[in-house]
């Protein structure tokens, strides 16, 4: 019983907790698919022309290396939110990862590809 009372004096009658990490949302890792959409996002920014080709290949390099919320945040802060549900999207047999390696490497093949995959989303 004694050794119950000192646990307890320890840690609960003192006021004393453990401490806990408290992280801010910008310190948050960020996960494959939160890559991908701010990708997809930048590639949008690009086809509309907020971006030259350069830049987005500069910031789609930035955002695959951006391990926490507040890196990817910052690729793209200086461009509009987040593009809209109603939207212009590309048609649903766009593979976003094929496309990014295709711009930043090839980026002829890669407009090639998104303008055919444009054009494919529209017919059906």
């Amino acid at each position: 019983m004694d050794d119950r009372e000192n646990h307890d004096h320890d840690h609960g009658e003192g006021g004393e907790q453990p401490a806990v990490p408290v992280v801010s949302p910008a310190a948050v890792r960020v996960s494959d698919a939160d890559r991908d959409r701010v990708a997809a996002r930048l590639q949008h920014h690009y086809a509309v022309g907020r971006l030259t080709l350069p830049e987005l290949q500069e910031r789609v390099a930035l955002v695959y290396r951006a391990r926490t919320r507040g890196q990817l945040d910052a690729v793209s802060a200086d461009l509009p939110g987040p593009v809209r549900a109603g939207a212009p999207r590309r048609g649903g047999g766009v593979d976003e990862r094929l496309l990014v390696v295709l711009l930043c490497v090839a980026p002829p093949a890669g407009l090639v590809y998104w303008l055919l995959a444009r054009r494919g989303g529209r017919r059906g």
